[in-house]
């Protein structure tokens, strides 16, 4: 019995060694796979395109006053009448009539009581919208309004935007440029350190901002230009490749 111990401990020692050399050896592979995996590099690609707005929008009001609202009624009727034929002369007939807003006016006196504020008669205010596809013409038309001056129309201007519909439409297209943009940079990364590219582990892409020509702004939202006819739309993609 004595001496079979020590023969006893010598194969016991043996297995735990086999066995901490076998466990080493699975560490070992496991850790040399996460670090191969881990060999990636990181790229931004980007795309930019330049486009003209193919819708324009013409904001615009007039007002009519009056001693009463009959009689205001009837003369926003009659201004309304010569904007409309203003814009049919124009061949302008895509346009929107706001609800009209009803304001009545006062008129304040000072007195021995103090200030006294009388009804001076009512205001109505009519806005509308002008939508035409000929970005070019709407503008004009904005400027020629003025000549209705002459019959006592106010035809006030409150804003021009410009919009291309096609945004959405351009937004997939160039984030397709971006991401083969992206790849093509890794490449050339890989290539000057002597590696291969391998596969895309992940993208993301980044925030659409729809600019003036040759605005370089940006935001974190996105910008959506309306003020300029000619606009600049540019986009990224951050990709993640690894390597071999």
């Amino acid at each position: 019995m004595t001496t079979s111990r020590p023969h006893l401990f010598g194969l016991l020692a043996g297995l735990a060694l086999s066995a901490g050399l076998c466990f080493a050896s699975i560490t070992f592979t496991r850790a040399w796979t996460r670090i191969s995996e881990d060999q990636v590099i990181n790229v931004t690609g980007s795309a930019r395109k330049e486009v003209r707005s193919d819708l324009a929008i013409w904001r615009a009001s007039f007002t009519s006053d009056a001693d009463t609202l009959t009689e205001a009624h009837q003369r926003s009727k009659a201004d309304l009448a010569q904007v409309e034929a203003f814009l049919k002369a124009a061949d302008q007939s895509d346009y929107v009539l706001k609800p009209v807003q009803v304001t009545e006016l006062f008129t304040r006196t000072k007195t021995e009581e103090g200030e006294v504020s009388r009804r001076a008669g009512y205001r109505i205010r009519q806005n509308l919208e002008v939508r035409s596809g000929d970005v070019d013409a709407l503008p004009k038309l904005a400027s020629d309004a003025a000549r209705l001056m002459e019959n006592g129309v106010t035809l006030a201007s409150e804003g021009m935007d410009f919009i291309y519909t096609k945004a959405g439409e351009a937004k997939i297209e160039m984030m397709g440029e971006a991401a083969k943009d992206a790849r093509t940079r890794a490449e050339q990364i890989a290539t000057q350190g002597g590696r291969v590219l391998k596969e895309l582990r992940n993208a993301r892409m980044g925030v659409v901002q729809i600019n003036p020509l040759y605005s370089t702004a940006t935001s974190w939202e996105g910008n959506n230009d309306t003020s300029s006819l000619e606009k600049t739309i540019t986009t990224t993609v951050t990709a993640t490749f690894s390597l071999r």
